[in-house]
């Protein structure tokens, strides 16, 4: 697979990510956060063991190992993140959690010593300042619920780097499936200690866990873990910056949510960033025109250079 096509790919789970924050803004009306992240994962699991059932079975243990630490990091995103969706709205929340463009060369270069590209701390520092807009509310403190989802940056960053070293050792797809395993079974040994066993009330409910379950969770973490094989971290990083912006388009179309004109700015501003890093200046050629001395109409081709003619 060529960069181009799993960052085209990563471009269309952004989409699906998009969602989720409407999503898990029904959900959460009449379910808990555990129960909630139980459900979407432990349905995705199911649904992912059974259309790759042949390589389940050739699971090894590093295998086990990755899924059950990518697990870990993934419930602490989505605890995160629901946390703070509770007092914010899920355009801003998407928007926040696109924070994840700063921390993902920033622990790459703490951790693994890479030094990002001069293009990707330019575009980092172009999303960092189009979230600022989004964000603002005249006030220097911010609000809980904004921590929530800056908290909920940082485990995504973290997963993304794990998962960039994970799947080049490993089967993207095995492990991609052991990793929702283990957050569902983590959220609901969770979710039966501190919220009670929990089953969807409504009909918004019922389609919020479907819709997280299968869109968001079983083809989105698939298609990303293996989309992610073929591309670096930094990049994978800078895409999933359009995850807020599919967010807003949603909360828009769908529960009717309308940015500030500072909003629109800085959603703009994140889609550029996506610009610069995908650009490759080096490669844009500007052709060159040579200019010629101009030669009498009348005059030979033989003449023109300095030969004889014969007749």
């Amino acid at each position: 697979m060529s960069r181009q096509k799993a960052d085209l790919i990563l471009v269309m789970v952004m989409a699906f990510w998009g969602s989720s924050y409407l999503f898990m803004k029904t959900g959460l009306e009449s379910l808990g956060i555990y129960n909630l992240i139980a459900l979407r994962f432990l349905l995705a699991f199911g649904i992912t063991a059974v259309l790759f059932a042949g390589k389940l079975r050739r699971t090894d243990r590093r295998t086990l190992i990755y899924g059950m630490i990518l697990g870990i990091v993934l419930l602490g995103v989505f605890v995160s993140i629901m946390e703070g969706m509770k007092s914010t709205s899920a355009s801003k929340a998407g928007f926040l959690v696109s924070l994840t463009v700063v921390f993902v060369p920033l622990l790459s270069a703490l951790f693994f010593r890479n030094k990002p590209e001069f293009k990707i701390i330019i575009g980092a520092a172009v999303s960092l300042l189009g979230i600022g807009l989004l964000t603002w509310n005249g006030r220097i403190t911010p609000e809980s619920g904004d921590l929530y989802c800056v908290l909920g940056a940082f485990f995504n960053a973290l997963y993304i780097l794990l998962a960039g070293r994970f799947t080049k050792q490993v089967n993207p797809v095995t492990l991609g499936i052991w990793q929702m395993g283990f957050t569902g079974v983590l959220a609901l040994m969770i979710a039966w200690i501190v919220e009670g066993p929990q089953i969807p009330e409504t009909t918004g409910s019922w389609i919020s866990v479907l819709g997280l379950g299968i869109v968001c969770s079983a083809a989105g973490y698939m298609l990303q873990t293996i989309a992610q094989k073929y591309t670096s971290s930094a990049h994978a990083g800078l895409i999933f910056t359009l995850e807020p912006v599919f967010a807003a388009a949603f909360a828009f179309i769908f529960a009717g949510e309308i940015l500030s004109v500072r909003g629109y700015l800085g959603a703009g501003l994140v889609m550029a960033s996506i610009l610069i890093m995908e650009v490759h200046f080096k490669e844009i050629h500007i052709p060159h025109f040579k200019v010629q001395k101009a030669v009498p109409l009348f005059q030979k081709a033989g003449e023109q250079k300095g030969e004889r003619t014969h007749m």
